[in-house]
């Protein structure tokens, strides 16, 4: 056990392939609740404000100020998101062979979403599977 617990010791981590041994880390990571500094290190390779993650995570901006400042271990919901994010995340930044190309995507009003923005969908676990099929939809060469 010793050893999956420090494959979560870097970020990029929560993103490797998912096979079962990882899922069953990242579950395990989930349920013990993801570290605010681990939260850092990933969040300052998105193009997402501390309040876009207030947001996401549905918590005030003003206790996203505090966890910072406590070094706060989000619980296993708001763990489960900030996971379900970076693997989006991942995806569509292999997908459009860059953070910047898939940054401007998900800023940009969508019509295969019904002209929303995809950004706007990171904030329920519904709308990140929606994004997931979207860009597997793209893989495909089904666009909207």
């Amino acid at each position: 056990m010793e050893e999956q617990i420090n494959i979560l010791a870097e970020p990029t981590a929560v993103y490797q392939t998912l096979d079962d041994r990882n899922i069953f880390t990242l579950i395990k990571a989930i349920r013990e609740g993801i570290q605010f500094p681990f939260f850092l290190s990933f969040m300052k390779k998105t193009p997402f404000s501390l309040q876009d993650w207030a947001n996401f995570l549905h918590v005030s901006d003003r206790t996203m100020q505090r966890y910072k400042k406590e070094n706060h271990t989000f619980d296993p919901n708001q763990s489960e998101r900030i996971v379900q994010i970076s693997i989006l995340y991942r995806h569509g930044s292999t997908l459009f062979n860059s953070t910047e190309h898939f940054n401007i995507w998900l800023d940009t009003p969508n019509p295969g979403l019904g002209g929303i923005k995809p950004k706007s969908l990171l904030d329920s676990s519904f709308g990140i599977n929606l994004l997931q099929d979207e860009l597997a939809r793209m893989e495909q060469g089904i666009l909207a």
